[in-house]
């Protein structure tokens, strides 16, 4: 996505939306909170054609592309084509990112003990499937060389976790009054997925279904979504007949201020078009996917 020059009203993370709607404009200050403003849903995502396209693609390959890496490119795919879902409240005004970002943790290691690290990507307009799942590889095995964190937004967590319960009290108001107005230094927001277009949870690495996650007020986070575990399930199909298929459950919790719910709606068709045309994953981000709403 290129960047565009900065205006009176825009913030460093993003440019203010002036033309919304009157309902759009006013909802902000009468659901002034982010978490008092979503929506949840939760759907059944056909992923048969993805795990054969899968099967195909990783034959030969010593890092393997995953089923997460395609959901995380299906994932920038849509927003590169619904630039909506890239908008964020905050101050209570609207506001669209310059670029798309996407975060999840990872375990450093699979034990009740171990820490976890927080991790962003940002996708670019050249990014594709094979691109993407490359740097999520590396960014995994680069946080698993240490047990603990080496810098970046955990270590500034693990030194604010520290300080005295007051003074962190104090220092939290002024970050959340900096944040309300767009003026939190770099150091504080980068790295942090809270200030990401959508935060996923890899649910199903830990054999686990998609759940419902909440948003946060603080930060610009609109979009929470989490994967659950590939499993086989009987689908009715568009013929009437009934098939077993792969089958992945995905929840979305979405702030209902950035856009409608038939703007949502349409959203969720596209990623379910590209998990049943898993060759669009080979097309680079900024090339549209031709998909037909109908």
């Amino acid at each position: 996505m290129k960047k565009q020059k900065r205006r009176w009203g825009d913030r460093r993370d993003g440019r203010r939306v002036k033309n919304v709607p009157g309902l759009q404009a006013i909802m902000p200050h009468l659901m002034p909170n982010r978490t008092d403003s979503e929506v949840y849903l939760n759907d059944k995502i056909d992923a048969t054609e993805l795990v054969r396209y899968l099967e195909e693609k990783n034959k030969g390959r010593k890092d393997k592309i995953t089923l997460f890496h395609c959901a995380v490119t299906g994932l920038a795919r849509m927003v590169r084509e619904r630039p909506k879902m890239n908008r964020f409240i905050q101050g209570r005004r609207v506001y669209e990112r310059d670029e798309i970002s996407l975060s999840f943790v990872c375990k450093r290691r699979f034990t009740d003990q171990a820490e976890e690290a927080l991790m962003v990507l940002v996708a670019k307009d050249t990014d594709t499937i094979d691109e993407i799942s490359r740097r999520i590889v590396g960014d995994v095995k680069e946080t698993r060389k240490s047990e603990h964190s080496t810098g970046g937004v955990d270590a500034l967590l693990d030194s604010f976790a520290k300080l005295p319960r007051l003074l962190l009290m104090m220092v939290v108001r002024v970050i959340r009054w900096l944040d309300f107005w767009g003026l939190n230094p770099r150091f504080i927001t980068e790295g942090d997925p809270n200030y990401t277009t959508i935060l996923c949870s890899n649910l199903g690495s830990i054999k686990c279904p998609s759940v419902y996650h909440h948003l946060n007020n603080y930060g610009t986070n609109s979009i929470m979504v989490t994967i659950g575990t590939l499993h086989k399930e009987e689908l009715l199909m568009p013929d009437g007949h009934r098939e077993v298929r792969d089958v992945i459950d995905i929840g979305a919790t979405l702030d209902e201020r950035i856009a409608d719910g038939f703007y949502f709606a349409r959203s969720l068709k596209l990623i379910k078009h590209i998990f049943a045309n898993p060759e669009l994953l080979e097309k680079p981000l900024g090339e549209n996917s031709g998909f037909l709403y109908e």
